[in-house]
């Protein structure tokens, strides 16, 4: 199976393309501006150096969520596209369950983090379940979003009981000082162990798209939408007419 993997949901962005769960091409940059407004770029040099056009692949996956809200859109925007005209389905992959499948801790549960901007974190907790030879990662609750506080007293809340707790993240440092204030309210023999993960979720978002289309859990264009947890900032500032 060929697949088509896009990560248009930060500034760290990625394109992938894989054979089934085997990366055969990948390109990611980061830098200030949204991985969307060069991912077509990429995506054209890609195509090129493997001989590959769009109706070749089998699925398309993508980032749904979540992360920017214009970097968003764009990627499922093009997926979408692709699907309706090449008649092919679409898996969506959270970014943050993209996270957590790149963990290598031995922990029963996975804190999966990332940068939202504005003081503040996306995280899910994801338990470790194991399958054959590799671990799946099932979400508990919801994935959530909030100020640094918020997930400080959600991680210590979960790890009490757990001998040891795994964070995965691809920014540690957003965590520095966090991971000490969780260490205070835990018992002595608890730990907290921090993962830094590949900020390029395109490969992870892939081989999870691969595992949903043998499940038979897909989505085409009509059905696929963005998981953008928060609202966003036009939503937030918005103050509707006078009087409303």
């Amino acid at each position: 199976m060929l697949i088509l993997t896009l990560d248009t949901s930060s500034p760290a962005g990625s394109l992938a393309f894989l054979r089934d769960e085997s990366v055969i091409g990948i390109i990611g940059t980061s830098s200030r501006e949204i991985y969307s407004s060069r991912v077509f770029r990429h995506l054209e040099f890609l195509l090129s150096e493997l001989a590959l056009r769009l109706e070749d692949f089998d699925l398309y996956a993508a980032a749904a969520g979540p992360g920017s809200f214009t970097g968003l859109r764009v990627g499922l925007a093009a997926v979408k596209g692709w699907a309706e005209v090449f008649g092919k389905p679409i898996a969506a992959i959270s970014g943050l369950e993209a996270i957590a499948a790149q963990s290598r801790s031995k922990a029963e549960a996975v804190v999966s983090a990332m940068d939202a901007r504005r003081n503040e974190l996306y995280w899910g907790v994801y338990a470790r379940r194991e399958s054959g030879d590799a671990a799946r990662f099932v979400l508990e609750g919801d994935e959530r979003a909030g100020p640094r506080a918020e997930f400080v007293r959600a991680v210590a809340e979960r790890a009490r009981g757990e001998e040891q707790l795994s964070i995965a993240t691809p920014a540690p440092e957003l965590l520095s000082t966090l991971v000490p204030e969780i260490h205070s309210v835990l018992r002595r023999e608890q730990k907290i162990i921090v993962e830094r993960v590949s900020p390029f979720l395109a490969p992870a978002i892939g081989r999870l798209g691969w595992i949903r289309a043998r499940e038979g859990k897909l989505a085409d264009s009509l059905t696929l939408d963005a998981n953008y947890i928060r609202r966003s900032d036009a939503e937030l500032h918005w103050k509707g007419p006078a009087g409303s």
